[in-house]
């Protein structure tokens, strides 16, 4: 039996503080994504997978072959969250959010993004962002998903992670986490991200600055899942803001 997640890790919040932050945001400025190694434990990781056959604690259940992303299902949570993934999302935001303020900057723009995860989701929900966008996605053989983004309203936190629940070559084969990228002017590359089980894959929702010739741009980044080719993968995905 998975053990229990309702009340967090107690040091959740000093795991985090602990990543090597620097070269996190290194890898981010230089490619848009990095991973985080064992983010969560092997015993966090199985209890959270182990939600997703309940029907409580989920808004809503997507079927992917019926709307063209692809193939497998994903559920987002409902609020409250579990726990442990609110503390996460918590915990992690500040981190991320000096990066966010950094990239905005570079690009000229005029958001700037709070110090802390509650008041980035008051300016969201002001905005009638109210549904939370954590969620669970379950692939199965042949399943894939399709390139993408996780925008949801005008208010878009330009980061957010994926944490791999299980493990590749045991639970799964196939089934890799692909990340492209779009510069003016030059054809996309793709990037695949090497991730074990418990590892967060830290990566730019739609766009991140590059300086070129004539100052910054934006090389805009679309994100994936290949196929499957035996076994089950779950991967639980953590988005700052919530959906309109």
């Amino acid at each position: 039996m998975p053990a229990p997640i309702e009340d967090p890790a107690p040091d959740l919040a000093s795991r985090l503080d602990l990543l090597d932050w620097g070269a996190l945001d290194a890898a981010l400025d230089a490619q848009g994504w990095a991973i985080a190694p064992q983010l969560l434990r092997a015993a966090e990781a199985d209890a959270i997978a182990a939600l997703y056959p309940r029907a409580a604690g989920f808004r809503s259940h997507v079927v992917m072959d019926r709307h063209g992303f692809g193939r497998g299902e994903y559920k987002y949570f409902s609020n409250p969250l579990p726990s442990i993934i609110g503390a996460l999302r918590c915990a992690a935001y500040p981190h991320l959010a000096r990066l966010a303020n950094r990239w905005a900057e570079r690009l000229g723009e005029t958001v700037r993004f709070p110090p802390d995860h509650a008041a980035f989701l008051a300016r969201c929900h002001a905005a009638g962002q109210t549904r939370p966008t954590p969620l669970l996605l379950s692939y199965g053989a042949g399943d894939y998903n399709c390139l993408h983004r996780d925008l949801y309203g005008a208010h878009v936190f330009p980061l957010q992670i994926a944490i791999l629940l299980d493990q590749p070559g045991e639970d799964f084969t196939g089934g890799e986490f692909v990340i492209t990228e779009q510069r003016p002017r030059r054809q996309s590359r793709a990037m695949v991200l090497p991730l074990n089980k418990g590892d967060g894959a830290i990566f730019a929702v739609h766009h991140r600055p590059v300086k070129g010739a004539r100052g910054e741009y934006r090389a805009r980044l679309n994100h994936g899942v290949s196929a499957l080719h035996a076994g089950r993968r779950r991967t639980l995905g953590v988005i700052f803001h919530d959906s309109a």
